[in-house]
C-alpha cells in the first residue's frame, strides 16, 4: 500500500494541507517553511501505532499539543489528521484513517481524542467518540490506533503506520560509534546503529543488498572496487571497502574512514533496500556532488522498483530537481506566510506545464517560488 492522500489541519506550519502523495515526492521551499514538520505527521501517526508508544508519548514527545498546534489556528483550533492508504497497482483506497485532537478545557486538561474513525473500502467501521467513550471520557486518552485489543479490524493500517521509516543519517554517527554508544533514539533516524544493523540482518540478504549498494557505489566513488561486511577480531562488525591503488592488491578502507559523502550514499541505498514501507528522507543531498545529486532520483527510481516503496523526500537542492525523470505532480511546494505555509502541487504554479514542455527542468520551474522575497536584502549588510 501507499499514502494516496494526506489531509491535515492546525499541524505545526500549516493550518491546513490537502494534497494527493505520489509514489515519490519531493518538498520544497524555503528554510523553515515545514518540510521537516510535514513529515512528522507521518511520523506522529506511526510513534501513536508502534508498539510501546501511543498517542500520550507521541504527544509528549513534541512537547504536547501546545507545540504541535498550529499558531495560525483560529475557531477550531484541535488538530486532524487524515490519511488515504490505497493499492499501490489499483490505486483504489482501501483504507482511510481520520483522528482528531484537542485539549480538554477544564478538570485535567487532559490531551483528548475529538474523533477517530476508520473506512474500509468507504465504508464507516470505526467512529469515535462512542458510547463507551461516553460512559467513561478517559478512553479517549487514547487511540483504537495503538490497542491490540481495539484494532483487530483495521490492524493492517496500524502494522503499516508501524513500518514507517525515517533517515537523516549522520555520518559522524557511524564513522564514531563507539563514541556515541550507548541509548540509541527509537527506529535510528541517524543512523547510530546502522553498521549494527548489517550485522543483524540475515547473511544472504545482506550480501544481495550489499552487491547492489557496491555496483552503484562504484560508479559514483572514484578507485572503489569493491564494498564488504566484515568481522574484525574483537567480534565488531564494520563495512570495508576496496579502493584501487599502485600496490597489486589496493587499499582497504572501513567506515571510520569512509568520508560523509560515502557514509550517506551507502546508508540511502541500503535504507530504500531495507524494506518496502513508507520511506521518509531528510535532506539525501548533502556532502554528495552535484553530478550525483542529479542521478539521485534516477537512482531512487531503480531501487524503489525492486522493492516498490513509497518515498518523500525534502530537499534544498535545485540540482536534485534538474532531473528529467521528475514530473510535476511529484513535487509539492510549501509557501511560507502569516497565516500558516501553504502546500501545493507544482503543477498549479502558472504555466508550469508549458514551461515544461519548453525544456525546462522542473527545479528551474520551481526555484524563483523558494526564494525568500527579502534575501537579496542580505547583499548589503
Amino acid at each position: 500500500m501507499l499514502v494516496s492522500h494526506l489531509s491535515v489541519r492546525n499541524w505545526r506550519n500549516f493550518r491546513e494541507i490537502d494534497v494527493d502523495l505520489t509514489k515519490r515526492v519531493f518538498l520544497v521551499g524555503a528554510n523553515a517553511s515545514g518540510k521537516s514538520n510535514f513529515l512528522d505527521v507521518l511520523r506522529f501517526l506511526r510513534d501513536i501505532a508502534k508498539s510501546g508508544g501511543g498517542l500520550q508519548e507521541a504527544l509528549t514527545n513534541r512537547g504536547g499539543i501546545s507545540k504541535v498546534r498550529c499558531l495560525s489556528a483560529r475557531r477550531s483550533s484541535d488538530v486532524q489528521i487524515s490519511i488515504t492508504l490505497s493499492d499501490d497497482q489499483r490505486k483504489e483506497e482501501k483504507w482511510r484513517y481520520s483522528l482528531g485532537i484537542t485539549r480538554e478545557t477544564g478538570g485535567k486538561r487532559l490531551q483528548v481524542l475529538t474523533h477517530e474513525r476508520v473506512w474500509k473500502d468507504n465504508t464507516l467501521i470505526l467512529d469515535r467518540p462512542n458510547e463507551g467513550d461516553k460512559e467513561d471520557p478517559q478512553r479517549l486518552t487514547q487511540t483504537n490506533l495503538e490497542q491490540i485489543s481495539a484494532n483487530r479490524d483495521f490492524r493492517e493500517v496500524s502494522e503499516f503506520l508501524q513500518r514507517v521509516q525515517y533517515l537523516h543519517l549522520v555520518p559522524q554517527f557511524i564513522r564514531f560509534a563507539g563514541t556515541f554508544s550507548g541509548y540509541a533514539l527509537p527506529g535510528d533516524p541517524f543512523g547510530q546503529t546502522f553498521v549494527k544493523r548489517l550485522a543483524e540482518t540475515p547473511e544472504k540478504t545482506r550480501s544481495s543488498r550489499l552487491e547492489k549498494v557496491e555496483e552503484l557505489l562504484k560508479k559514483a566513488v572514484p578507485q572503489l572496487k569493491d564494498l564488504s561486511f566484515v568481522v574484525d577480531k574483537m567480534g565488531k562488525p564494520h563495512l570495508e571497502a576496496r579502493y584501487e591503488h599502485w600496490r597489486g592488491h589496493g587499499a582497504k578502507q572501513r567506515e571510520d574512514q569512509f568520508s560523509d559523502g560515502t557514509l550517506r550514499l551507502i546508508g540511502l541505498l541500503w535504507v530504500i533496500l531495507e524494506d518496502n514501507s513508507l520511506l521518509l528522507l531528510e535532506e539525501p543531498e548533502l556532502s554528495l556532488h552535484k553530478a550525483l545529486i542529479q542521478l539521485l532520483p534516477e537512482l531512487m527510481y531503480k531501487l524503489q522498483k525492486s522493492k516498490s516503496r513509497q518515498v518523500l523526500l525534502s530537499t534544498h537542492s535545485m540540482d536534485l530537481l534538474m532531473n528529467k525523470g521528475i514530473a510535476l505532480e511529484e513535487v509539492l511546494l510549501l509557501t511560507p506566510s502569516p497565516e500558516g505555509t501553504e502546500v501545493r502541487v507544482a503543477t498549479s504554479i502558472d504555466e508550469a506545464a508549458t514551461l515544461l514542455e519548453a525544456g525546462m527542468s522542473v527545479g528551474e520551474i520551481v526555484a524563483p517560488h523558494t526564494i525568500p522575497k527579502d534575501i537579496r536584502e542580505l547583499e548589503v549588510l
